[in-house]
């Protein structure tokens, strides 16, 4: 467990790193796929699968599609990669600050992150997952109610803004 784990947070460090490095929009999209995916493995491991799955649906779901739209309004015909010269040197200098930063502090971090929710103390008898599913559903119906229609109206407003002047959203800028 501490292998895949340890495999989960270095993934999300490097896509956040990706991110970071300020890429062109279509390399910035898989970073962030990349660093929804492994938040969602790293939630998993420690016990909230449920959660996972709907933070995954929901920001690639969502998100992803309104940053299509976006990207669609900031085409590049030569994009940046993470190859190049510039974006490489920010990814190599966010990379030796991260390392600096993490050495102060990796004797106290070196064991915390093994294991999951379900093992520690009283979690121990049941899933931690299932009462929150429970809770989400009765007590927090309206919230999903509200997110759904936040990111409808997230939507219309990008595709508004992207149209132009009756174009469509795939034009010269």
């Amino acid at each position: 467990m501490c292998f895949v784990m340890m495999i989960f947070l270095t993934g999300l460090v490097v896509g956040l790193i990706a991110v970071a490095s300020n890429p062109s929009p279509y390399f910035g999209a898989l970073g962030l796929v990349l660093v929804a995916g492994m938040g969602c493995g790293v939630l998993v491991q420690y016990g909230s699968p449920f959660l996972a799955l709907v933070l995954f649906l929901i920001y690639l779901g969502g998100m992803l599609v309104v940053f299509a739209y976006s990207a669609a309004l900031a085409a590049e015909p030569f994009p940046e990669t993470w190859v190049d010269r510039l974006v490489m040197g920010y990814m190599v200098l966010y990379m030796l600050v991260l390392l600096t930063a993490s050495s102060k502090y990796w004797a106290q971090w070196a064991g915390t992150f093994s294991g999951s929710a379900d093992e520690w103390g009283p979690f121990h008898i049941f899933r931690a997952d299932n009462g929150g599913v429970a809770v989400m559903y009765s007590e927090g119906g309206w919230m999903l109610v509200i997110s759904a229609g936040v990111l409808l109206l997230t939507l219309f407003v990008v595709l508004e803004l992207t149209r132009g002047l009756s174009r469509g959203a795939l034009r010269a800028v």
